[in-house]
């Protein structure tokens, strides 16, 4: 045997590679070895093959399916990284949706055995405005901002059929805005909410899917927490503390493209794809769904991009912390936008929690 050549069991002992995975990987053309006896089958592999071996092993550890693998390892150093990056940004936006699920379970089966009176969950409530304004460019206004005493909802049109869009995501949502608090599982109540809602859009935008639909921001309250749907790129904020936290995440080309590592923030303001939508709400779109726990003095931000595309986080945070009411907040938000130009529809929700035994 050639100097340069391992037996099967040693190169797997060098790069960590079980010899059944490396027989696999064969078979898969993912790991072909240097050299097959043809009398005996027994694989050889050049010493020059445990790079990418150990490439392979590393990707195995982080999770990576094969089929990625293949593609990752036939491309340059460079180009490699960039890949390896956008998928480990997937994987961590995919486990924060689980860690959100598994601490709603923890804590809905954790109160299952607790006795909590209705008093002790009731003490809570919200104070809400809502408000949508055409801007100053576009003809119509094809956004629809709602707000309940249980529920707060933003949805942004879009193409010829925009208006009903947006308007029947609402509708079919209103049912959920009850005086009572919503019982049973909040997130399955969302859930099959939001399903109606979609189908209620199909309906409206009446065989034009692939031109119209609408995003959908929703929070939905229970009297101490906050149930979250979010599919597209309005957004929800919560000014907590003196700081404003966005809590939900853009479903935008430009976005995927600042968490794969291929656009900063800063260029993604001026991209020429920053308004095209990766989600919106339609039957093969997964919306996401979490919890949100509220805080008496929490004031909560839904808004379409009419308004977050053109004032900047820090002017938003100044406005809703400096207007006493809701009311006056929704107002100075939207003025706002349209002084910044109003390029588009502008909609805006806001609600605080407020302690009814101090009020």
């Amino acid at each position: 045997m050639r100097e340069d050549m391992l037996t099967i069991g040693a190169f797997a002992k060098a790069c960590r590679l079980s010899p059944k995975a490396l027989r696999l990987y064969d078979e898969l053309d993912l790991l072909k070895p240097g050299r097959v006896d043809p009398d005996t089958g027994y694989r050889y592999y050049a010493v020059a093959q445990l790079e990418q071996a150990r490439l392979v092993a590393w990707l195995r550890r982080l999770g990576m399916p094969l089929a990625r693998i293949r593609q990752v390892c036939a491309l340059r150093p460079a180009d490699a990284a960039r890949e390896i990056r956008a998928y480990w940004a997937r994987v961590e936006t995919e486990t924060a949706v689980r860690r959100d699920l598994a601490e709603f379970l923890v804590e809905e089966l954790s109160a299952a055995s607790v006795s909590v009176s209705r008093k002790d969950t009731t003490m809570l409530e919200l104070r809400y405005c809502a408000h949508s304004d055409r801007g100053l460019v576009r003809p119509a206004n094809q956004d629809t901002a709602y707000a309940g005493s249980r529920l707060l909802a933003v949805a942004d049109g879009f193409g010829p059929t925009g208006h009903p869009a947006s308007s029947a995501a609402i509708d079919a949502l209103r049912v959920l805005d009850t005086p009572e608090a919503p019982t049973g599982n909040v997130l399955n109540l969302l859930d099959d909410a939001v399903r109606g809602a979609t189908d209620a859009v199909r309906d409206a935008v009446d065989g034009d899917e692939e031109d119209a639909g609408t995003t959908l921001t929703a929070l939905l309250w229970t009297g101490s927490r906050l149930a979250l749907v979010h599919i597209g790129d309005s957004r929800a904020y919560v000014l907590r503390g003196g700081g404003l936290f966005r809590i939900t995440d853009d479903h935008t080309v430009v976005q995927s493209m600042i968490d794969e590592g291929r656009l900063t923030p800063e260029e993604a303001a001026t991209h020429p794809q920053r308004m095209l939508l990766l989600k919106a709400l339609t039957p093969t779109a997964t919306p996401d769904l979490r919890l949100q726990d509220a805080e008496p003095g929490d004031r909560y931000l839904l808004c379409s991009d009419g308004l977050s595309r053109v004032v900047p986080d820090g002017q938003i945070r100044d406005l809703l912390t400096s207007a006493p009411t809701p009311d006056t907040a929704v107002h100075a938000l939207t003025a706002a936008a349209n002084e910044a130009g109003g390029p588009d529809n502008i909609s805006c929700v806001v609600a605080d929690v407020v302690d009814r035994t101090t009020t």
